[in-house]
């Protein structure tokens, strides 16, 4: 889709023409001013993960390496899963691909070029990427190419919002656009220092090539995505969660299409972290 490559190659300058008053302008003369960093290992167990077969097993447990930080222009967040990583024959990523990536770095416009974007809710400007990685290289290798920005929403605080051309690196092809946004809201304080947190995400593709078989099956839509809502308990070294997620032909597989995979509906998913 050739709108899609000028809307990726014209990201950059779009975004350096907002302006107005933000967080780069926080930092001073010093961009390094407030970086941070940190790491999670989760155990994760999630069921019903879409997609599946229709006649898939329950489930399966996973590990988890996320993490995150800002320094200078650069605010990264990512993480690598390991599926199954006891090899459980009742685990329903018996046989599939054992590691998933998820790398979504994005440079700050503002701190770049030393001027402040902000504009009403919107707080920091960005050039954002996104890269998700699976298996081997006939398996999932997708790259996100866009703007994005930190904004101000009622209640939910800071949240990260983006808007993506998609480039697939296996056909190499540009084909649709995705919108994504994250939000982490701490919502109740206990006494213990204790809190509770309102925490997920949305990712929504859209504007893509609808594909079909010879007969007539549809394999992929034009438009289709996830989100994520999760309630989880954190202390300082410590979490415990449950996020529900909602699907609707997720990576742009039609539900029970051409694939024979299910592609829409709900799955749980729990989990148990450790903060370095």
């Amino acid at each position: 889709m050739k709108n899609v490559k000028t809307f990726a190659l014209a990201a950059t300058a779009i975004a350096a023409t907002m302006s107005a008053p933000a967080f780069a302008a926080d930092r001073g003369d010093d961009i390094h001013a407030g970086d941070y960093k940190w790491i999670n290992f989760n155990y994760m167990y999630a069921l019903k993960e879409l997609p599946r077969p229709a006649d898939a097993r329950s489930g399966h447990d996973y590990l988890e390496m996320e993490f995150g930080g800002r320094s200078g222009i650069f605010d990264l967040y990512g993480y690598v899963d390991v599926f199954n990583p006891s090899e459980r024959d009742s685990s329903d990523k018996k046989g599939a691909p054992k590691m998933f990536m998820k790398f979504a770095p994005r440079i700050s416009i503002d701190a770049l070029t030393g001027k402040d974007l902000s504009f009403g809710p919107v707080k920091e400007v960005y050039f954002s990427t996104l890269f998700n990685w699976s298996g081997g290289s006939d398996d999932v290798n997708n790259s996100f190419w866009g703007v994005g920005a930190d904004v101000e929403v009622p209640w939910l605080g800071k949240t990260g919002m983006n808007i993506y051309g998609l480039y697939d690196l296996n056909t190499k092809e540009w084909n649709g656009y995705q919108f994504s946004a994250n939000w982490f809201k701490p919502f109740y304080n206990f006494d213990n220092g204790s809190f509770l947190s309102f925490q997920g995400y949305v990712d929504w593709q859209f504007g893509a090539d609808a594909i079909y078989t010879d007969t007539g099956e549809q394999v992929k839509t034009a438009n289709g995505g996830a989100a994520f809502a999760g309630l989880y308990w954190h202390t300082q070294r410590f979490a415990l969660g449950y996020g529900l997620k909602a699907y609707k032909d997720v990576y742009l597989l039609k539900d029970d299409g051409a694939t024979g995979l299910e592609s829409s509906g709900i799955s749980h998913y729990f989990a148990a972290t450790y903060k370095f």
